[in-house]
C-alpha cells in the first residue's frame, strides 16, 4: 500500500487552530519518511487542549504559520493520493477549516478512517480509540497525542490491516474528500 497518515493537534476547540501536524509517508507498505511541524495557530490556546497534547503558546511562538507549512506538504494532497487518519473526520476538517481560515483553496484527495476499518476488521474491542487499537494489535504508541507518534501508529494500523485482511477488505473504506 501507498498512503500518507496525517495527524493534527489543535490549540482550542476551533478546527482552524492547528498547532502541530505530522505526516507519515508509506510506500509499498513500509514507512519511508515523515514530516512534523509545530504550527503557530495565531489564536489562543485552551487549557483542555494543552492538557491533552502538552503544547503551549510559548512552544509555537516562533513556529511557522499554517500557510508556510502548507507550502511544504501540499503536494501530498492530490486526487490520486490516499491520506488516512484515525478518526479522519477530525483531521480532514482541521485541514479544511485551517486552509479556509487562511483563504487557501482546500484540495481534493482520497481519505480513509482507520477507526472505521478497525471496527469492521477487528470487532469486539471495548472502544476504537487509537491507543486501544494499538494495544490490541501490539503496535507501539509511545506518546499518545503527539502528532508524529499518532500518525505513525495510524500508518501501522493500516499496514497491519492490509497485511492481515488484504486490500480488497480496505478499498470500500476509501472516500474522496474535498
Amino acid at each position: 500500500m501507498n498512503f500518507i497518515a496525517m495527524d493534527f493537534e489543535t490549540a482550542n476547540g476551533k478546527r482552524f487552530s492547528a498547532c502541530s501536524l505530522a505526516l507519515t509517508i508509506v510506500r509499498n507498505s513500509k514507512i519511508v519518511d515523515e514530516f512534523y511541524s509545530l504550527i503557530n495557530p495565531q489564536t489562543d490556546f485552551n487549557w483542555r487542549n494543552i492538557q491533552i497534547h502538552g503544547i503551549h503558546e510559548e512552544d509555537v511562538a516562533d513556529a511557522p504559520t499554517f500557510p508556510k507549512v502548507w507550502q511544504h506538504i501540499k503536494s501530498f494532497y492530490t486526487p490520486d493520493q490516499l491520506v488516512i487518519a484515525h478518526n479522519n473526520s477530525f483531521d480532514n476538517s482541521v485541514l479544511k477549516r485551517t486552509l479556509e481560515h487562511y483563504e487557501i483553496e482546500p484540495p481534493v484527495y482520497q481519505t480513509l478512517d482507520t477507526v472505521k476499518t478497525s471496527r469492521k476488521l477487528i470487532p469486539g474491542l471495548s472502544n476504537y480509540k487509537l491507543n486501544t487499537v494499538c494495544d490490541a494489535l501490539q503496535i507501539d504508541l509511545h506518546h499518545h497525542h503527539n502528532a508524529l507518534d499518532d500518525a505513525q501508529a495510524c500508518a501501522n494500523i493500516l499496514i497491519y490491516q492490509d497485511t492481515q485482511f488484504g486490500s480488497q477488505q480496505i478499498k470500500p473504506f476509501i472516500k474522496m474528500f474535498g
